[in-house]
């Protein structure tokens, strides 16, 4: 099953010339990095990158995260992915922008 982290684009950037990577600030304050299934991904970008241009949708296969990787209980009751170690470079299997269009981020399965 794919995860998701959406990072701005520095951070992305910082990632890829370190290979490893505490999060975003708040991953950094919470203890742990913060994911999203596809469903919950949409909302994510919602709530915590509103407007923001300049973002990057990472895609992690939740199963090659192992027992670093816990789903715990968040909005709602939903059960979310947090992964309690540094993301590598290795664990990404994929990386694309993630644009802004009619205030919105469109994610790249929806594409219609």
């Amino acid at each position: 099953m794919m995860i998701y982290k959406i990072f701005r684009s520095a951070e992305w950037d910082a990632l890829r010339a370190a290979g490893t990577s505490d999060g975003a600030p708040v991953d950094v304050a919470d203890g742990y990095i913060h994911f999203s299934t596809r469903a919950q991904a949409p909302e994510t970008a919602a709530r915590h990158f509103a407007g923001e241009a300049d973002l990057m949708l990472l895609g992690v296969e939740a199963e090659a995260l192992g027992g670093d990787l816990r789903w715990e209980p968040s909005r709602g009751g939903a059960l979310f992915p947090h992964l309690y170690r540094p993301l590598r470079l290795e664990d990404v299997t994929s990386a694309e922008p993630l644009p802004l269009q009619d205030g919105a981020h469109r994610f790249p399965w929806n594409t219609q």
